[in-house]
């Protein structure tokens, strides 16, 4: 088999030139836009994670070149309105993570966690705005934001000193959706969500994982009611619903003892 004269990452870059082409390439392709595009961005990110989630590698492979797609469709956009190419995306990137590693590039004695936090803090600072909450990006999932301002807010000292602080927000803001009348509930039901994230923060646990397991064992559950009612689910009433509910929960119990989700 001859040995390939271009190197992957090339190919790829150069299909996407063909693709965007005005001249010939696609027309999809040709038309997208960065904000176009974001959403799929978006959605490959999560694809990779769910990959990940089922341990499924042959897919991870696939994804993650799916997610790098996107990539190198933004570096181009970007590169065909003038702004920067894919090479700068590399090159900065590639900057940054020496700039953060000190105790590998440089000549800093020590390394580790603390000081990653230390140098994005003192880039933060170096830009326009300098708020501790500088950099906590509009897109991302409101879970994942709520958790990543939180703990830039107590990284200056905002914070509860421990969760019966949070928890007791929690009750505060239950009693606030109760009392809320009209567009307030929606408010309101936006601060509970918010108060549970800081609790789930201050407890150790990470919102988005505990989220996404409880997701899984409802879709589990709910499952495992329609097959237990054998196509007759949807027209059994409440008080047998739930009643197949409390069957498949305790159906699971030998299992979770051993350890099994």
């Amino acid at each position: 088999m001859p040995e390939p004269t271009t190197a992957p990452i090339d190919r790829l870059r150069e299909i996407m030139v063909r693709l965007r082409d005005p001249d010939g390439g696609c027309a999809w392709d040709v038309a997208q836009t960065f904000e176009t595009i974001a959403p799929y961005t978006i959605e490959e990110a999560y694809e990779v994670a769910d990959a990940i989630a089922r341990g499924d590698m042959a897919e991870l492979k696939d994804e993650l070149g799916d997610l790098l797609l996107q990539v190198v469709f933004h570096a181009r956009i970007a590169e065909q309105n003038g702004l920067f190419d894919f090479d700068a995306v590399a090159t900065a990137i590639a900057d940054k993570m020496e700039r953060r590693h000190p105790h590998i590039f440089g000549d800093h004695a020590a390394g580790g966690h603390h000081l990653w936090e230390q140098i994005k803090a003192e880039e933060r600072a170096a830009k326009a705005d300098d708020s501790a909450l500088a950099g906590v990006a509009l897109g991302l999932p409101a879970l994942l934001r709520a958790e990543k301002l939180q703990k830039r807010a107590a990284r200056v000292g905002f914070d509860w000193p421990d969760p019966s602080g949070a928890h007791a927000k929690i009750n505060e803001e239950i009693a606030e959706v109760e009392a809320a009348t009209g567009p307030a509930v929606a408010e309101e039901i936006g601060d509970l969500l918010f108060a549970v994230v800081n609790w789930a923060r201050h407890l150790g646990v990470d919102p988005e994982t505990a989220l996404r397991a409880a997701n899984a064992k409802f879709d589990r559950r709910f499952r495992a009611m329609e097959r237990r009612a054998d196509g007759a689910f949807p027209g059994l009433s409440l008080d047998e619903k739930e009643g197949l509910w409390q069957r498949v929960k305790a159906a699971e119990w030998p299992f979770r003892l051993r350890g099994a989700s």
